[in-house]
């Protein structure tokens, strides 16, 4: 049986870092046979973050968020998935609002507040995710490993892919004032050596979730 893989771009700009390499993690996926649903955050119905209502404590809605909204599909097919790749770009050291909403949900519906048995998701799947940012590879490694330690605990065991130093505009010369904190010739430069070699990572990546 086709295993399904659930693929989320928490980022608004389409067929750009983010999404490049989420796509390659889609390719590596299906080249194993998989078969991917996704979503782009930026694009659903209205939604938001954890409203605290409480409705996923109670027996009958155990692992369940209840409130029905733009994410509530987005939920629903990870929950029936046997993958998910998440990936993100990083918003003044963090990640998207829209990520932010979905990860609330997608950890508080499992989380129990019981001692001796915390998480009550019986059916752990594997987690890619990825940020991209301007910063350097390094620079938000903790942020990073704070999500993947709360993902492998409530969701699934999670790898993480990050590509840094990241290429925000095709043509640097056509800012209304010059963006001085950036070098565009290395920008350019890291884009065509070390962002393909990502890419690849990423498919491989995305390949080994099946």
């Amino acid at each position: 049986m086709n295993k399904k893989i659930v693929a989320v771009n928490a980022g608004p700009r389409v067929k750009w870092n983010t999404d490049t390499l989420i796509m390659e993690a889609v390719r590596g996926a299906e080249s194993k046979g998989a078969i991917v649903r996704k979503f782009d955050l930026f694009r659903l119905e209205r939604y938001t973050g954890c409203v605290s209502c409480f409705g996923c404590k109670k027996e009958k809605n155990k692992g369940h968020c209840i409130v029905n909204d733009g994410l509530a599909p987005v939920l629903d097919a990870i929950r029936e998935s046997d993958g998910l790749i998440i990936g993100s770009p990083n918003y003044l050291s963090e990640l998207t609002a829209s990520f932010r909403a979905l990860y609330e949900r997608l950890i508080f519906q499992n989380l129990t507040y019981n001692l001796e048995n915390p998480c009550c998701n019986e059916r752990p799947i594997p987690v890619l995710l990825i940020m991209t940012s301007n910063a350097p590879d390094t620079a938000y490694q903790q942020l990073l490993q704070n999500y993947e330690q709360s993902l492998s605990r409530f969701v699934g065991p999670t790898k993480v892919l990050i590509s840094g130093n990241t290429l925000q505009l095709k043509d640097y010369s056509k800012t209304d004032w010059p963006w001085s904190m950036f070098d565009p010739e290395s920008k350019i430069q890291r884009h065509e050596t070390v962002f393909p070699q990502e890419c690849r990572k990423a498919f491989e990546m995305g390949a080994s979730l099946i």
